[in-house]
């Protein structure tokens, strides 16, 4: 299975200068967490990182550190997520079929997690891993007034690895280059062409970190795989 790690993003969110991968928990960097959940996924083949070229000297220096048996190749990033998986996709080797996309800052994704989204995707067009929403979530119009509250029965909150069939998930792209649509994620460009995606079981633990907040939280979760473990 073919892997795509979007990580061209920024640490503005996170109050850092730099590509927020490269913060460390646990004394490893985030790519690193990432990048190791991949190594260790039996059904991963092959990994490309997705990346604004001026940090490809540091992700080089993770890798070199990390020793990985599989290929990771580096592909240049686009000025949004969109546009950086578009690159992916054009960078993938022609007899890609399936490809997962991961988000780096999903640093706690486990080894289970990658190979259950890579089983389930041989037989979908589609998919993605989510959980379902606990809160109750309120949609609130501009004037600051809740509108409506949905039932929390038909609420997933969507993760990654999202799943998809390679030749579809190209044309969708290009239908979003032509029609100009933006979105934050494949998923829903699969849902705008009208195809299926199919919900995998995500993990309760697979936290997008985004704040130093999240940081505090993923230190913990690690700590705690740990402990209970041996391992991460």
């Amino acid at each position: 299975m073919y892997l795509l790690i979007p990580a061209a993003g920024s640490g503005k969110r996170m109050g850092a200068d730099r590509n927020k991968l490269l913060l460390k928990v646990r004394s490893k960097t985030l790519i690193a967490w990432t990048l190791l959940a991949a190594e260790a996924a039996s059904a991963i083949s092959w990994i490309g990182i997705i990346s604004q070229s001026h940090d490809w000297e540091d992700f080089k220096a993770i890798l070199a550190d990390l020793k990985l048996t599989k290929p990771v190749e580096f592909i240049p990033g686009g000025a949004t997520r969109q546009e950086s998986v578009y690159n992916g996709l054009q960078a993938l080797p022609g007899n890609a079929e399936q490809v997962l996309i991961h988000d780096g800052a999903r640093c706690l994704a486990t080894p289970d997690l990658f190979n259950a989204c890579a089983a389930a995707i041989l037989h979908c067009p589609g998919l993605i891993a989510a959980i379902p929403v606990k809160d109750t979530i309120k949609v609130v119009g501009e004037s600051g007034i809740i509108q409506s509250t949905p039932s929390r029965e038909q609420l997933w909150a969507a993760q990654t690895p999202q799943g998809f069939d390679v030749k579809l998930l190209k044309e969708c792209h290009a239908d979003g280059v032509r029609q100009g649509w933006e979105v934050t994620d494949d998923a829903a460009l699969f849902e705008k062409c009208g195809l299926e995606v199919r919900i995998v079981p995500g993990e309760e633990t697979n936290l997008k970190v985004t704040t130093p907040q999240d940081l505090a939280i993923a230190e913990f979760i690690l700590s705690n795989r740990e402990q209970v473990t041996g391992d991460w």
